[in-house]
C-alpha cells in the first residue's frame, strides 16, 4: 500500500524502514549509468510511484546534494531515508543502496586479482548507455514540467544547459544560479544585493578553483594511509565520476604509484558496469592494493562523509524553503540542477547514440519508460541483454 503524498516540506516520517530497505536494495542492484540515471530512477520510485515526496521537495533535496561534497545519488538516498525514518532510515537506505554495488565490485576485484583481467563487459555497457539516456530524459520531463511554467526557473535552466555544455564548472553554475535566484526573489532591493554579491562570487569561484585533493602518501601503501586518502576525497569531491578519476590518477598513479595506469582503467570499467554508486570503484581499488582490509577502509572513507553531511543539512532544508530569502536561492539551485541533468543527457546521447543498434535501443527504452511506464531498472537490465545480442549479431 502506497504512503500518502508528502507535505510541501517533504518531511514525512515512518518508523517502518522495511520498505526503505527493499526499495534501495533494489535500486542498488539495478541502478546503472551513474548519478544522473540513479536520481532519475529514484524520482520515478519516490515521487511518481510511491508519492513520498512532491516534485518541489525532490528538487530541493537534489539542489542540496549538489551543494555539498560527495556522490549525489548516494546523498539523495540518504536524504530520502532520513525523511522517511530518521537516522535509522538514513542508515538503512544508504547501506542498502551502497552494499550491492560494493559486493559486486568486490567480486570483480577478486576475479581481477586471480586472473589479471575483468570479464568482457563492453557489449553489456553498450546496451546500457542508450537506455540510460532515455531514463534520464524521462525524469527531466517529469521534473521540469512544473518549472517551465515559471519564467525565472525556465530561463535559468536553459542558460545552465548552454554553459554546462561549453564546459563551465558545474559548482560555479549552481552557486551563481542560487545567488541569481536570491536576487530574483528580492528584485525590489536588487542594488543592495548586487553589492554583496560582487564580493562573494569571486571568493567562491577562487575557493573552487583552488581545491586540490592530492595528498602526500607514504611510499608503501598502508591501511591507514589508504583510508585517509579516500576519506579526503569523499570530503571534497564535487562533480561527476570523471572528477574522481582525476583524483585517483593524481594521487594513486602519478604521485604515489600504488596503482598502475592499466589497473586504474580496469577499475573505471568495473565502476561503469556495476549498478549503484560509481564511487564503489574505491572498493575495487582498495582490494587490488591491500586486499579485503584495503577494500573496507577505501569504501568506508569515501562514503562516510556523505552520511555526516546529510545528517547536518537535512534538518534545515524545510526552514530554508520557508524563508523567502533562501527559498529564492533554492529555486535557482533547483533550476541549475535540472539544467545539469539535461546537459548530462545530451552529452551521454552524443557519446552513445552512434550507430543503428544504440539508436534502436534508445527508442525502444524511451517508449517503454515514457509510454508503457515500465520500471527503469527492468529497462536497463533488458537493454544490457539486448546490447549483448546486437553485439553478437554485429549490429
Amino acid at each position: 500500500m502506497d504512503c500518502p503524498p508528502a507535505k510541501e516540506s517533504g518531511r514525512t516520517r515512518s518508523i517502518n524502514v522495511k520498505e526503505l530497505a527493499l526499495l534501495f536494495a533494489k535500486l542498488g542492484a539495478t541502478a546503472f549509468g551513474g548519478p544522473a540515471a540513479h536520481i532519475a530512477m529514484m524520482e520515478e520510485e519516490v515521487v511518481k510511484r510511491r508519492q513520498w515526496l512532491s516534485h518541489e521537495s525532490f528538487l530541493d533535496l537534489l539542489g542540496a546534494t549538489n551543494l555539498i561534497p560527495g556522490p549525489n545519488s548516494t546523498e539523495m538516498a540518504l536524504h530520502i531515508g532520513y525523511l522517511r525514518g530518521g537516522w535509522r532510515g538514513l542508515i538503512v537506505a544508504g547501506a542498502c543502496f551502497i552494499v550491492p554495488a560494493v559486493l559486486l565490485t568486490l567480486l570483480f576485484a577478486h576475479l581481477y586479482v586471480l586472473f589479471g583481467t575483468v570479464p568482457a563487459l563492453q557489449p553489456f555497457v553498450a546496451g546500457i548507455r542508450p537506455a540510460i539516456v532515455a531514463v534520464i530524459a524521462a525524469a527531466v520531463v517529469r521534473l521540469g514540467r512544473p518549472m517551465v511554467k515559471k519564467r525565472f526557473p525556465a530561463t535559468m535552466g536553459v542558460i545552465v544547459v548552454i554553459l554546462s555544455l561549453i564546459g563551465v564548472n558545474e559548482i560555479l553554475l549552481l552557486f551563481c544560479a542560487g545567488f541569481l535566484g536570491l536576487l530574483w526573489a528580492f528584485r525590489d532591493r536588487i542594488s543592495r544585493v548586487l553589492t554583496g554579491l560582487a564580493a562573494v562570487v569571486p571568493f567562491l569561484a577562487d575557493g573552487i578553483l583552488r581545491v586540490n585533493p592530492s595528498v602526500q602518501l607514504p611510499a608503501t601503501a598502508s591501511v591507514v594511509g589508504l583510508g585517509l586518502f579516500f576519506l579526503k576525497i569523499g570530503s571534497i569531491l564535487y562533480g561527476s565520476g570523471y572528477v574522481l578519476v582525476a583524483f585517483l590518477q593524481g594521487g594513486l598513479v602519478d604521485t604515489n604509484h600504488w596503482l598502475t595506469q592499466t589497473q586504474l582503467f580496469d577499475a573505471i570499467a568495473v565502476g561503469q558496469f556495476t549498478p549503484g554508486p560509481v564511487l564503489s570503484t574505491a572498493t575495487f581499488i582498495g582490494y587490488v592494493i591491500l586486499g579485503v582490509p584495503g577494500a573496507a577502509v577505501a569504501t568506508t572513507g569515501i562514503f562516510l562523509p556523505s552520511f555526516l553531511f546529510v545528517l547536518l543539512t537535512n534538518p534545515i532544508l524545510p526552514r530554508l524553503r520557508n524563508s523567502r530569502r533562501f527559498s529564492g536561492f533554492l529555486d535557482g539551485v533547483n533550476a541549475a540542477s535540472l539544467g545539469l541533468m539535461i546537459s548530462v543527457s545530451i552529452t551521454l546521447g552524443l557519446a552513445s547514440l552512434t550507430g543503428v543498434g544504440p539508436v534502436a535501443i534508445f527508442v525502444i527504452a524511451a517508449v517503454v519508460v515514457i509510454v508503457w511506464k515500465v520500471n527503469a531498472g527492468w529497462v536497463v537490465l533488458g537493454s544490457a541483454i539486448l546490447g549483448a545480442v546486437l553485439h553478437a549479431l554485429h549490429i
